[in-house]
């Protein structure tokens, strides 16, 4: 599994992050995106969903949150 860290990065600059670490990834792959509370946390899920990727899950963690996304195709 891939672990992508975004603490620290700013919406929507996070998202583009998430989205371009998704891209470089086959269909089918997972990723775990590490999310600060907030904005962050509220937009990230929603927008790689809209994307058509699948929510596997949303959990807090030591001050932040792990999002696990599956890859699916384009």
């Amino acid at each position: 599994m891939h672990t992508v860290d975004l603490r620290g990065v700013s919406c929507p600059t996070n998202f583009v992050k998430a989205k371009l670490a998704l891209e470089m990834l086959d269909e089918g792959a997972v990723v775990e995106f590490l999310l600060d509370d907030g904005e962050p946390v509220k937009n990230v899920p929603r927008s790689l969903k809209g994307e058509g990727h699948k929510l596997i899950g949303l959990k807090e963690a030591d001050g932040h949150y792990v999002l696990t996304i599956e890859k699916v195709g384009e």
